[in-house]
């Protein structure tokens, strides 16, 4: 094990083994299937609001087809933020798809937060051991909590904020890392407005979409050459 990058992960570790810890349990809870199932669900799907969307979905005998698009509708979050990595994980080679498919909220605000330094090929390496180390740790909650959910019974209750207190932890980070306060206003007015504009089902991805359009604008703006100063006042 790399002991620097345990070291960078360990906000993951403890918010994905209490959070996957939470599905396992749910998993084993509320569907008549064993309880391996829930880690390989983690080892194939890795998604973690997605797969606890789809114990609800399951429980209620909706189809695989209405499954597949819930998750799709709710995952597509990452189309807005894995297209700024195409550049980081150019040149990848066979580590690529994993990176890709390994790709998740916090394994982005790790990768886009962390100092680099080195060669590509190191800091790609790098990549993909957070990418690879964060998958590990979430399919350890989901074993445990799918095999404590089997052989016990317990009260759950309040175990799924760890996945809020992560995206606090993580943002906190963001933050000290950039030094700009202007992205955090950005996303926390997105979010009001999706809170208060669209219904449940449409607020996480509606607020993406604005925060993500505003943040295009600026970066259109920012990119667009000023005249030069003489031109300016004739």
């Amino acid at each position: 094990m790399n002991h620097s990058i345990f070291r960078l992960t360990l906000p993951i570790l403890f918010g994905y083994l209490p959070l996957g810890m939470t599905f396992g349990i749910l998993f084993v809870g509320q569907l008549d299937y064993a309880w391996w199932i829930a880690p390989l669900m983690g080892l194939i799907i890795y998604a973690g609001a997605g797969q606890i969307l789809a114990i609800g979905l399951l429980a209620a005998h909706a189809g695989l087809l209405e499954v597949f698009v819930a998750m799709a509708v709710l995952n597509a979050r990452h189309l807005f933020y894995g297209l700024s990595l195409l550049g980081q994980f150019q040149g990848a080679g066979w580590r690529k798809p994993y990176l890709i498919f390994g790709l998740t909220d916090e394994t982005y605000s790790l990768l886009t937060s962390r100092e680099r330094s080195g060669s590509r090929e190191e800091e790609q390496r790098t990549d993909f051991l957070i990418t690879l180390y964060n998958q590990v740790y979430w399919l350890i909650g989901c074993a445990t909590g799918a095999w404590l959910g089997s052989a016990l019974t317990f009260d759950s209750t309040g175990m799924e904020f760890a996945l809020i207190a992560l995206f606090i932890v993580l943002a906190i980070e963001q933050y000290k890392a950039l030094g700009e306060q202007k992205p955090l206003w950005m996303g926390a007015l997105c979010a009001g407005a999706g809170i208060l504009l669209l219904p449940a089902a449409h607020q996480l991805i509606g607020a993406i979409a604005l925060v993500t359009g505003a943040l295009l604008l600026e970066y259109l703006q920012a990119r667009t050459p000023t005249a030069p100063e003489e031109y300016r006042h004739g």
